[in-house]
Order: structure tokens, then C-alpha cells, then sequence
């Protein structure tokens, strides 16, 4: 008799070459750097940058509050980071990074 296995198919599409171009410039480990890191957070300054510029190039112009829809049928642990699910990128956890980033004064802002 067959067992069943749950499989769910998530997709990668471009957003692999362009997590892999992340990596590769250490921009994770840059903002890490620059706004400091908590170990009790589920998801790092970083990794919610690189979810930032994932999402934006995913040809897509959504609030921020749908960021965690955008990334519901995308393989998060391997474009992101082991262990990180769609709902740790909620607008929450992005406006708090956000403002790191706007109070280190290290990352230039220009709102138009």
C-alpha cells in the first residue's frame, strides 16, 4: 500500500538569482551590522531587508501589511533564510526595521 506524503510546491522563479546576488555582496550581514541583531527575533534586520528587495522585484507594488501574502507560495527558508515562514515578514516587523535603518543614518532615504 502507498503512503501519502503532504508535498507542497513553492515557487523560486527569478527571485533565486536575485537572493543569490544578495548573499554574495553580504547585504544581509551589512544591515545586521549597521542596526544590530536580537537573538530572541524570529527574523533578523537582514533577512527582512532582503524580503524587502525580493518583494519589490517581484514585479509587484502591494502595501505592507500583503507583504506576508506575497511570500505565501514562495520557498521562504531557501530565498530567505532556514527556518523563516511567510508570516515572520508582517508590516509590523518592516516598519520597526525601517526605522533602524532611518535612525542609524547610515542608509540614505529619499522620499519623493
Amino acid at each position: 500500500m502507498l503512503s501519502s506524503q503532504e508535498n507542497s510546491i513553492q515557487t523560486i522563479n527569478h527571485l533565486g538569482l536575485v537572493a543569490g546576488i544578495i548573499d554574495d555582496i553580504g547585504l544581509e550581514q551589512i544591515i545586521n551590522e549597521v542596526v544590530g541583531s536580537d537573538p530572541r527575533e524570529l527574523i533578523t534586520s537582514g533577512q527582512v531587508v532582503k524580503g524587502i528587495l525580493l518583494n519589490g522585484l517581484g514585479f509587484t507594488s502591494q502595501p505592507r501589511y500583503l507583504f506576508p501574502k506575497f511570500f505565501e507560495d514562495k520557498a521562504t527558508e531557501h530565498l530567505i533564510g532556514e527556518g523563516i515562514k511567510a508570516e515572520y515578514l508582517n508590516d509590523d516587523k518592516i516598519g520597526r526595521v525601517m526605522d533602524k535603518l532611518y535612525e542609524s543614518r547610515k542608509i540614505y532615504f529619499s522620499y519623493q
